[in-house]
Formats: C-alpha cells, structure tokens, sequence
C-alpha cells in the first residue's frame, strides 16, 4: 500500500526520479506499466468472507438504511451509470442538490483515499459516512441499529456474517465494504491488448494510447491498471470549491485540489469532473489542452498541450477500450422486516 507525505502520493514522488524518461519509453514497455493485478485486496481487520459480501450487497441496495426510507448508498452509486448516478452533481436527503458529483465505487478495494477530499481512509470509515451525513442519507447510527435488530431476516444474516457479534454499526460498515471491494471493472479490450491481442483495439486507439503516454501527458495522474494515481491535484476548474485545501489548509497545493479517479468504464460516467461540469471526453480533453485557471495551487503537470484534433479523437478512442462490458447486477431481495409466520397467519385470518 502506498503512504502520503503532505497528500502527494510516493508513488508520483518516485516516477520523477525514474532513470528512463517517459520520452524514451517504448510503446511495450508503456504496456507493461497497465498489466491487471491477478486478485483483489482486503484489510486483515476485515477479510471476505461470501457470507459478508452477500450481506454487504443487501444493505448497500436497502433504502431503509437512509433517515426517510427512501435512499440507498445504490440510489447514488448505480450499477446501471457504472456505479454512479449519471448526474452533474448528486441528490441527498430531501432532493437537496450536494456540491460534488457522485464518485464512481468501481476499483475502490485499491484505493487508500476516499472521497474527492479523502475525508475518509477506509471503505470502512467512508461506508458510515454518506449514511450518517445528514445532507445526504440523513440516518441516525444508533437508531439503525435498533431498525435492523427488529429484521428477523438482518439477525440472521448479521450472526452468519459475523458469528457471536451480530448487529453492530461496525459490522455494518464492515460489510458494505467488503461488497464495495467486490466492485471491480472487468477485463476490457485494453486489457485484452495488453495481454497480446493486437486486434483487440483499434489502430485510432493505439494512436490514442502513445498519446495518453506522451504529449497528452495523461499518465501524469492518471497512472497505472487503475488508471489513477489516488493523489489530489488542482486541475484549473473555475469553481470555489476549494477541495482538499480544507482538509490540508496549510498546503499551497492542496488548494482546489480533489482526487484523481480511475478512467476504468469513463465513458460511461459522463459529465465529467468534481462538479460535474464537463458534459463529454472531448471537453474534458480540451479543458487539459488549455491548462486552466492560473493560480499558486495550480499543478505543474497543467500546461498548454498544442493537441490536434485528429489526436484528440485517437485519445477518445483509446479511452473507449478502457470500457469493460461486466455483468448485469440483479438487486437483492430485501429482508422483509416481518415474520413470514405472523405474515401467514393474519393471511389466513
């Protein structure tokens, strides 16, 4: 796992010291850089288990988890949008409009920081979060404690889950998280590529992906098979949010800075950006080629990138083979919160 000094991740620290220069990379040795890990991480604290990940699934899709009954952490973080909502920026509790637009959950078991800000550093920690936050699932904890203990059903599953524990917020979290890490992008046509198919993506897109390595400079932070480099940069957005600059005042470059997110299934997961103000991939890539708003927290990697047209369409086509065609996700039946034998008897009364 990666550590952060002063919110920079060691990793990019690192890359600038590397004794071959992106120049004299060939396209190979770029590949080598996206090769898929082989399995998916879990904490030691919180191993998986098939038990925790199906209970996990059933309360992430539960509304009764929201203060009105009405929110699931799945009304926000939709299969169907690849794992967001599809919208510029979010709805909470009440129909209130949230500043930010609703992240992506796909790949998290990867990732240290949470949130746009990294107001949390654990899918546990984040898992209560959203629930509690009163703009947007607005639940008390404790009084959901007390909900879920009147679920014949949740009982069952909390003590099979966790045997001799049962209910608790902690195995809540703990079990929403282990679904959450579940989430993984499946193997695309990169991937495929990556593995050896040369047919497996096209020739715009090869063009796209020497590009994405070199003049766009994309790799700067969107690195890796995850394509992220789970770091916070100020992009040059005209907004007044001032992202992780309130989680890190005293750090100049923290300033309007949020966190980079993965391009696995982007072109799913329009608009674009913290705020949700880029409606497509071609704005978002002229937003780069133009470098941003001019100010001291503004990141170095943001100069002018004198694309052509004709490169900003192979760079579109590159980012379409990053989309994996994964699975349809079934909802879960819900616990249904009464006694089927009470049900049953008052159906025949």
């Amino acid at each position: 796992m990666k550590k952060l000094i002063l919110g920079v991740a060691v990793t990019a620290i690192a890359a600038s010291f590397s004794p071959v220069s992106a120049a004299e990379k060939s396209r190979d040795e770029w590949k080598a850089e996206y090769v898929r890990p082989s399995s998916v991480p879990h904490p030691a604290d919180n191993p998986y288990t098939v038990e925790k990940a199906k209970l996990g699934e059933t309360l992430f899709f539960d509304p009764r988890l929201s203060g009105a009954n009405h929110i699931s952490c799945g009304t926000c973080h939709n299969p169907s949008f690849a794992w967001g909502d599809g919208l510029p920026t979010g709805f909470g509790h009440g129909m209130v409009r949230l500043g930010r637009k609703t992240p992506t959950i796909l790949n998290l078991a990867w990732s240290e920081l949470l949130m746009w800000d990294d107001r949390f550093e654990s899918l546990e920690e984040q898992a209560l979060g959203p629930i509690a936050a009163d703009v947007e699932m607005n639940q008390d904890l404790d009084e959901l404690v007390t909900e879920l203990q009147a679920i014949p059903e949740y009982r069952t599953l909390f003590n099979v889950a966790f045997p001799n524990e049962g209910i608790s917020i902690e195995n809540l979290a703990k079990a929403i998280a282990t679904y959450e890490r579940t989430v993984v992008s499946a193997v695309a046509p990169f991937d495929s590529w990556i593995a050896g198919d040369e047919l497996a993506i096209s020739e715009a897109a090869k063009r796209g992906f020497d590009l994405y390595n070199g003049k766009a400079n994309c790799t700067a932070c969107h690195s890796g098979w995850n394509f992220t480099d789970d770091s916070f940069h100020d992009i040059g957005l005209p907004d007044d949010d001032n992202g992780r600059g309130d989680i890190l005042p005293e750090i100049e470059a923290m300033a309007h800075a949020f966190k980079t997110p993965t391009l696995r299934n982007v072109e799913l997961r329009g608009p674009y950006m913290h705020d949700g103000s880029l409606a497509d991939l071609l704005a978002v890539i002229n937003h780069y080629d133009e470098d941003g708003v001019k100010r001291p927290s503004l990141s170095s990697d943001m100069k002018p990138l004198n694309l052509t047209q004709a490169e900003k369409i192979d760079l579109i086509f590159f980012l379409a083979t990053l989309t994996s065609r994964d699975d349809p996700v079934p909802l879960p039946v819900l616990p249904n919160g009464k006694s089927m034998v009470v049900t049953k008897l008052k159906v025949q009364e």
